[in-house]
């Protein structure tokens, strides 16, 4: 199967995933880039964030429209994050790749074993800032050192932490990611260049346009079906990561 072709389903079931969850979907992005499309881990979490910002930024888009983003309260979350992001950004690229793989692998440990538990419950009495600064500046870490999106970890931070109702704490998180995401990849500036485009971009392109699917995918099939199965094959992908580290 050639390059393209692989670049292209990779990208359309990773757009499908993170629009018909809301958030996760984004962590199946650097598997993809190493196990089948040959990127370093280095290379594969800068070709991530190029690939989640976009994504993000298009659903951001519409979730505004719909009127579902809270700009104060995201804007204060993103802003804790935006330096750790660009640290994290800096320093990934120096970490040696097992080390990148096992720490991936365990990150989507956590988003599928958080996909299978009960969803938060909404609308928590908001926290003080010093516990939103640090929730938004762990989150940009993440975002900046492993290439995720994190909005497996944003939306229940968004809930417990800030206060939202879920609805416009999956709306609000795409403000988080967007930001977080363009800040680590703006310190990886130098190596976004040496990408390649030729499979970034239409990994990307077919990102976005699988998201709108999965979107209308999640209005036909039932929420808790579609995070099982995905937490399921997440775990999957982690533990598989995870014994390529160890052996």
């Amino acid at each position: 199967m050639s390059v393209l072709i692989l670049a292209l389903a990779a990208g359309a079931v990773t757009g499908l995933a993170l629009g018909a969850l809301g958030g996760g979907g984004s962590v199946l992005t650097v598997p993809a880039l190493i196990y089948l499309l040959g990127f370093t881990p280095s290379a594969a979490t800068t070709a991530s964030l190029v690939i989640v910002t976009l994504t993000s930024a298009t659903a951001l888009s519409a979730h505004a429209r719909e009127g579902t983003v809270r700009w104060r309260a995201g804007a204060l979350f993103a802003a804790a994050g935006l330096i750790p992001a660009a640290l994290g950004g800096a320093v990934s690229g120096r970490l040696p790749p097992a080390l990148l793989t096992g720490a991936f692998s365990l990150i989507a440990a956590l988003a599928a074993v958080r996909m299978l538990r009960p969803a938060a419950e909404p609308g928590a009495a908001p926290a003080g800032t010093g516990r939103i600064t640090t929730a938004g500046a762990g989150l940009g870490a993440v975002t900046g050192v492993l290439g995720v999106g994190g909005g497996f970890l944003a939306v229940p931070a968004l809930v417990n932490v800030v206060g939202l109702r879920m609805r416009a704490a999956v709306g609000t998180s795409l403000l988080v990611i967007t930001a977080n995401s363009l800040a680590a990849l703006l310190a990886r500036a130098g190596t976004a260049r040496s990408l390649d485009w030729a499979v970034v971009a239409p990994f990307a392109g077919a990102a976005v346009l699988g998201a709108w699917d999965g979107k209308r995918l999640a209005a036909r099939v039932s929420g808790g079906t579609l995070r099982r199965i995905f937490a399921w094959a997440l775990l999957a992908v982690a533990a598989l990561m995870l014994l390529d580290v160890v052996l």
